[in-house]
């Protein structure tokens, strides 16, 4: 993991920006970059919604009974300090990074949807960043408590004229017995941002966590490997995970799931692309009870130089436990752009529909604005040289 010097970023001032109620009154170019994090601000259709802008909460509203969305501090102050959630399977002392960010709590949001309740819209998360040298120091909590389910679209951006810029996010998820969480995580940083996420859930009995992640623009350097825990009997983890690395970006990226408890399973799928930058691609899935089941794959796709490193790895000491993997990196087939180009296509198009079947964000299930957004970012990947 590369150095940062976090010196150079501001981390405090601005704790006090004013709120904004009306997410459509951001200019043109901000809602371009949301859109391109998965925001889509004209969206009527969303059950709630919550924006972190630097180091302040600018906009929050839920719209369905049983779904709570605030800010973290406010969520702290309500809640006695949220003693059984906050910094309970993540520490401060892990490493610079959550120290900074308890000592230096910028805010983030807290989302919980109760008991039993189904919120069929998503609800869309924003961390935006504008301004140089500014630092996001933030905290999310997200609680899905027994038998509800939830769909959250957490976008992450950086303003396209800010420079030099540092996000730290700390995230714990809990999933309660029968709960199903869905988190579908976009980022669309700049070429000078610093990333440094930190996040882990527990999964109960029954509970189902979806994570979906996706990495189309240009990031100085990301450095993260999320964690879930399945604890309870019967409990269900996947990631699924998309990553671009044009040249200049640095990409360390990668997913872990523990099977704690019988009859658990694990999925960990990843399709990363390098068109210039390197990526280092890590996955873990250990199981330490039975029987239980894991599925890791992560493939690579060169295109146009760069560097991709692929790191899988399963671990178990009991019998009775099914863990495989595939792994795989190389670059496009020159007989498979001949056979693309033989029915019609030219050499960029051709290169473009392999490259969009490579990376397949159609699985994710995401709202049309965005889908569009992706798609003519990928598009955009055929002007890369194929080596």
């Amino acid at each position: 993991m590369s150095h940062v010097d976090l010196s150079r970023y501001s981390f405090t001032g601005g704790e006090s920006a004013a709120p904004i109620e009306d997410l459509t009154r951001l200019s043109h170019d901000d809602q371009e970059t949301l859109v391109y994090a998965g925001i889509d601000v004209h969206d009527k259709k969303v059950s709630g919604a919550f924006m972190q802008l630097n180091h302040a909460g600018v906009h929050c509203h839920t719209q369905q009974e049983g779904l709570e969305i605030m800010g973290i501090q406010q969520a702290l102050a309500l809640y006695d300090g949220l003693p059984q959630h906050y910094w309970k399977i993540l520490s401060p002392e892990k490493d610079e990074f959550t120290r900074m960010a308890h000592d230096h709590l910028n805010g983030g949001y807290f989302i919980r949807a109760r008991k039993g309740v189904k919120v069929e819209a998503p609800v869309q998360s924003c961390m935006f960043i504008k301004g140089d040298h500014a630092g996001q120091s933030i905290h999310n909590i997200v609680i899905v408590e027994e038998g509800a389910e939830v769909h959250i679209l957490g976008g992450c951006a950086t303003a396209h004229d800010a420079r030099e810029a540092a996000h730290l996010g700390i995230t714990e998820y809990y999933v309660e017995k029968g709960g199903k969480l869905t988190f579908t995580m976009i980022h669309n940083w700049t070429d000078s941002t610093t990333v440094r996420p930190r996040s882990c859930g527990v999964v109960a009995e029954g509970g189902v966590f979806c994570n979906n992640y996706i990495l189309l623009k240009p990031v100085a350097d990301l450095q993260m490997y999320p964690t879930l825990k399945l604890n309870g009997r019967g409990a269900v983890a996947r990631f699924n995970s998309v990553l671009v690395a044009p040249s200049g970006s640095h990409v360390d990226s990668g997913n872990r799931i523990e099977l704690n408890a019988p009859d658990t399973r694990g999925e960990i799928i990843s399709r990363t692309l390098t068109t210039g930058g390197t990526v280092i691609n890590r996955g873990f899935i250990g199981a330490s009870a039975v029987p239980a089941k894991g599925h890791l794959e992560c493939k690579g796709l060169i295109l146009g130089g760069g560097r991709i490193h692929a790191i899988p790895e399963l671990d178990s000491c009991i019998d009775g436990v099914e863990l495989s993997h595939e792994a795989a990196v190389g670059k496009i087939a020159q007989e498979e752009i001949e056979y693309l180009m033989a029915r019609g296509l030219d050499e960029d198009e051709a290169t473009s529909t392999i490259v969009r079947g490579f990376l397949n964000v159609d699985i994710m299930g995401l709202p049309e604005p965005l889908k569009k957004a992706m798609d003519r970012q990928i598009s955009k990947l055929e002007s890369a040289k194929v080596m």
